[in-house]
């Protein structure tokens, strides 16, 4: 019996890809002031490497919540839209972080993903008491 997790498998393909545009950022960001190795103490580049790291913290708990409310059968079909929205979020946060126009992007970014990460405990931990 073959189980495949459609959901979870498209969430770690978009998170790849949504990691890969974010260390793209922060190469660009290298070449642009000259910063090999290290940061820039506190400047773009900095910004930068903090929003790549940030998606790196969380996306692994997403990853893993979404994967075991898959697991268990009742995550249709609610849950790729949560990981859309997941995923949207990590988008406004990474081009919020560079400040400017779009700096409302970090702040809706954070949101999203601390109501998503939230929402996912609490609906695995109602699968795992049989309530949902």
């Amino acid at each position: 019996m073959d189980i495949v997790l459609p959901v979870t498998l498209t969430a770690a393909a978009a998170a790849a890809v949504l990691n890969l545009w974010l260390s793209i950022r922060v190469g660009q960001m290298r070449i642009r002031h000259n910063v090999s190795i290290g940061d820039d103490g506190g400047g773009p580049l900095t910004a930068r490497m903090r929003a790549q790291l940030n998606f790196v913290e969380n996306t692994g708990f997403v990853l893993v919540l979404v994967a075991a409310i898959e697991l268990s059968g009742r995550g249709a079909p609610w849950l790729a839209w949560v990981v859309a929205a997941y995923m949207l979020g990590r988008v406004a946060h990474g081009l919020g972080m560079d400040g400017g126009a779009l700096a409302k992007g970090r702040t809706i970014g954070v949101i999203v993903t601390m109501l998503v990460q939230a929402g996912l405990a609490i609906a695995a931990v109602l699968i795992a008491m049989g309530v949902l």
